[in-house]
């Protein structure tokens, strides 16, 4: 999970657009450096319970990856490895990878104390081939993270070319329709499809929205198409696409919780797709 939510965002327009485009690299890993031990300490994140065994992996996932003892797993954009170590307690080899060093250091921490053999690199997921040279049985990934990303085909590359043939790729995003609204839902305020970059300001974090930080960021939003066609064109076949009415994250404002673990937004019920899942093989 490596999810991405304005809390109170500031538009970013003019000459410093370019260079922030430019250096996303180093703007992104600082901003994910900076919340690194805000998140740990959050009730969100609920380290405490994680420690002593809890899943921080949701439904939709589980049923997606199924039956995982014993498969090699890559997890990309892990952040500090909840996720990774949740899924090597099902009986998985996993490795994960993040582009924040505070993160990943903060990862092999958590796998020591629990007791987990789970491993963990600290690279661009576009650089990840220089610093790894396997080949897995599932590649996974999830809930804010294409967002990072400015080119979809070059991230498509790197999920094949970290396939086994006939391996599966398990992937669960943020809908894009949801990215189109300003924080509060009440209008859209941004493209469905990628025009540019979307250089911004975040105050607080999307784990504990009054913390006392602030970063800057660069993101993209990426269309359903872009997604799928990427995957295509990269020799993987979509073999289920599924769209959800919630969340399972209580991260965005205006949220309620209707049943447990699936959050809305308030005024806008079950009208939009807030999240959606594909699952691909390496043909």
């Amino acid at each position: 999970m490596h999810l991405y939510t304005g809390v109170s965002r500031i538009f970013k327009t003019g000459p410093i657009e370019m260079n922030s485009e430019h250096n996303y690299l180093e703007i992104n890993r600082e901003s994910w450096n900076n919340r690194t031990d805000i998140h740990l300490k959050s009730e969100f994140y609920d380290q405490e319970h994680f420690i002593k065994g809890k899943t921080s992996l949701n439904d939709i996932e589980l049923k997606l990856l199924g039956n995982i003892k014993g498969k090699t797993i890559l997890h990309l954009q892990c952040h500090f490895g909840q996720d990774t170590i949740s899924m090597n307690r099902l009986g998985a080899k996993v490795t994960g990878v993040d582009l924040s060093d505070k993160a990943i250091n903060t990862a092999k921490k958590i796998a020591k104390e629990t007791n987990s053999d789970a491993k963990f690199i600290c690279s661009d997921i576009y650089d990840l081939p220089n610093h790894l040279d396997e080949q897995f049985d599932i590649v996974f990934t999830s809930y804010g993270v294409i967002g990072w990303l400015p080119d979809l085909d070059k991230w498509a590359k790197v999920v094949s070319r970290f396939l086994k043939k006939n391996g599966v790729f398990v992937f669960v995003e943020f809908h894009p329709v949801v990215w189109m609204f300003d924080d509060s839902f009440d209008k859209i305020g941004y493209n469905y499809f990628n025009s540019g970059a979307i250089i911004e300001t975040e105050n607080g974090t999307y784990a504990d929205k009054i913390a006392d930080i602030s970063q800057e960021y660069v993101m993209w939003n990426h269309s359903l198409s872009e997604v799928i066609n990427s995957l295509i064109t990269n020799g993987l076949a979509i073999k289920s696409f599924d769209e959800f009415d919630y969340s399972p994250y209580n991260c965005f404002n205006q949220t309620i919780e209707n049943d447990f673990k699936k959050y809305r937004i308030a005024h806008l019920g079950n009208k939009i797709p807030m999240v959606y899942s594909i699952v691909a093989n390496k043909t």
